[in-house]
């Protein structure tokens, strides 16, 4: 079965543009143009990413990333004009997964849409080894099968990128990772290095786990890039 992506542009030509190329890849591309209209599609259909722009008719980009999140996991690219490492945080925190602006390179998109997907499937996919292990640090446990994160014994809600950077480095707590290297892991793709993906994501995990304990989790190692923080608070 074709994997069903969801195109939310309202310009028209950039719609059918995106549309082509992803029908080319064997996708099945569904054509939205507006927030409004995307909302109705995403309550009718199950689809397996959806690409987004922020600035839409009716309901907002950004208002539909937390409409998204708030009852789904699906992969969220973003594709905008917006080009301001604000807008791009602002996104990424909301939940999006990934940010790319205009103009686009054909390439690149399709890269950023093939490694979200495989992503997604891997993250779906878990041996009968990881779904029996049970991951602890500090006052931290991860469940893989559930794919639930508590601290202090409270659920913590985290995104699918998120859930799946804080599982690596639970499974190498000795380990140093890079973005490149993070990014290639959980992206299933080479890494970019343009924008600030990887550290939005850090940045989102410690301010989510700071919620229910003031202790350091995930270390920033300068220079080279962030593994867990095994000093414990004094």
């Amino acid at each position: 079965m074709l994997e069903k992506i969801l195109v939310i542009e309202d310009d028209a030509d950039i719609n059918r543009l995106l549309c082509k190329y992803l029908e080319r890849e064997n996708y099945h591309a569904v054509a939205a143009f507006s927030g409004t209209e995307a909302k109705l599609q995403l309550g009718l259909t199950q689809f397996d990413l959806v690409l987004l722009d922020l600035m839409l008719p009716g309901i907002t980009g950004e208002e539909l990333i937390s409409q998204i999140r708030a009852v789904s996991q699906i992969p969220i690219l973003i594709i905008s004009a917006k080009t301001a490492l604000e807008d791009k945080v602002n996104a990424l925190k909301n939940g999006a997964d990934d940010y790319i602006t205009k103009p686009f390179e054909r390439e690149e998109l399709l890269a950023r849409v093939g490694a979200l997907l495989r992503r997604s499937r891997t993250s779906s996919l878990t041996t009968d080894t990881e779904e029996k292990k049970l991951y602890t640090f500090k006052q931290l446990q991860l469940n893989p099968e559930a794919r639930e994160v508590t601290v202090n014994q409270k659920p913590v809600t985290l995104t699918a990128v998120e859930f799946d950077i804080l599982l690596l480095l639970l499974q190498y707590p000795d380990k140093v990772f890079t973005k490149e290297a993070i990014y290639q892991d959980i992206w299933k793709a080479g890494y970019y290095g343009e924008d600030n993906t990887i550290n939005v994501h850090i940045s989102n995990l410690r301010k989510k786990i700071k919620e229910f304990d003031e202790d350091s989790y995930i270390k920033t190692v300068w220079g080279i890039g962030f593994k867990l923080d095994t000093n414990k608070r004094i």
